[in-house]
């Protein structure tokens, strides 16, 4: 219910509705304006970075998990209703208010995730994630819907979107605290708050545990290379989730009704593309199933850049939905399946930092190629298939018979090296 809740934040703020508003009407078209869009998820992405592992530490240390969750929901909540204040010309007060509810989202999700061990069999936990991930997209959904619906009344009284994209706004808020009440009514925190000379330590060195998990990925070479193509693909696509409604209002003229329906399709093909593949991948291969959700997308982006009408772009997003689902699913599964069964929490915990730095890395980049370009979205689009480009060419040194043998048996792979034969 929690995945539930959140989803809307992302899909009505982020992806959606208030992105391109904030481009086409609170910044009023200007040439710089996705860049500054693009820069406000950056620095709350960046703060991500930062916080999460103190945050993190605070709540293994203080055993207040649930706590801290509800300082952040309340947070995302609150900053999201206020981004109904902002109006035309307010720049800064939407940067900040957006970094902020960004920032508490995003801290949120991290803490949600840390009650999976909580509440399921360590055999169950990726089932129960798995549900978590489609009710997401489901909540996702009906918050898109219920804008749309306001959308549409307001736009028949002959409304602009200076007056209904604010009630979105709290339409999002409403949703989002009323539908996390099931997770604060009914979520208990199991774990016991661990010795204070223990977690003194830990709270001190939760950068240092990064450092030095990040040193020893040496030992999983093939499980590094994977890491940094997910850093190059996921770069492309936080670009689209985070700008398509940008560059389908900006670059084909679409008003907001019409991208908030593309976004509707977009979140139920991704759920389609993410069941389908999440079945066949198992007997495809990992990186084979990746190869090609890659290779759907950059035929996306091909379609996206020729699209001078709403016809091949819709045909686009509908490529976008199943290569979506499909690269996250496949992506998600790789590093489970390259990670040291003992390890996997803190390897997906790297994971977790790769996939923030893609999100200031390929939104940044557009936003800035669009502003030089003096706001050509097209060439900016075009571009953003350079990271799909470079995830392939990572993706090809991954060998996954290796990475797995050395996650399986952490000798195998010097054996292999040395020409020893294995037992």
């Amino acid at each position: 219910m929690y995945d539930f809740a959140n989803s809307g934040y992302t899909t009505v703020v982020i992806t959606a509705v208030f992105n391109a508003y904030f481009v086409g009407v609170v910044a009023e078209g200007q040439a710089w304006a996705t860049f500054a869009w693009t820069m406000a998820l950056a620095v709350s992405y960046a703060a991500t970075i930062v916080l999460g592992p103190l945050v993190g530490a605070h709540a293994d240390r203080h055993g207040c998990k649930k706590r801290l969750l509800a300082y952040t929901t309340i947070g995302c909540v609150a900053f999201t209703a206020a981004l109904a204040l902002v109006g035309r010309g307010d720049v800064w007060l939407a940067i900040v208010l957006v970094a902020l509810s960004n920032l508490c989202f995003s801290l949120g999700e991290n803490l949600a995730g840390a009650f999976l061990p909580d509440i399921a069999r360590p055999e169950a936990l990726g089932r129960l994630s798995g549900w978590g991930w489609a009710v997401g997209y489901l909540g996702g959904l009906i918050s898109l819907a219920a804008s749309l619906a306001w959308i549409s009344r307001a736009q028949a009284a002959g409304q602009n979107s200076e007056s209904f994209v604010p009630a979105c706004l709290l339409i999002t808020a409403a949703i989002f605290a009323l539908a996390s009440l099931p997770a604060f009514l009914c979520l208990r925190e199991h774990a016991a708050p661990p010795a204070p000379a223990a977690v003194g330590a830990r709270r001190f060195d939760a950068f240092g545990q990064l450092l030095a998990s990040l040193r020893s990925l040496r030992e999983f070479p093939d499980l590094r290379r994977f890491l940094v193509c997910i850093v190059c693909y996921q770069a492309g696509v936080q670009t689209v989730v985070v700008l398509a409604a940008i560059y389908a209002e900006q670059a084909l003229g679409f008003e907001t009704a019409d991208t908030v329906r593309l976004i509707l399709l977009v979140n139920i093909t991704a759920a389609i593309g993410a069941a389908v593949f999440g079945q066949v991948q198992d007997r495809l291969g990992h990186v084979r199933t990746l190869a090609l959700t890659l290779g759907g997308w950059l035929l996306a982006i091909g379609l996206a850049w020729l699209s001078t009408g709403p016809g091949m772009f819709w045909l686009a997003a509908n490529v976008v939905g199943i290569c979506l689902g499909a690269s996250q699913s496949a992506g998600r599964a790789l590093v489970g399946y390259l990670s040291p069964a003992a390890r996997r929490a803190e390897f997906f915990g790297l994971w977790g930092v790769a996939v923030k730095l893609s999100s200031i890395l390929g939104p940044v980049s557009y936003g800035l190629v669009s502003w030089v370009s003096g706001g050509d979205h097209r060439l900016a689009m075009l571009i953003t298939g350079t990271f799909f480009l470079a995830g392939l060419a990572m993706l090809r040194s991954v060998d996954t018979a290796r990475g797995r043998a050395g996650a399986v048996d952490p000798g195998a792979r010097d054996r292999q090296e040395t020409g020893v034969a294995g037992v």
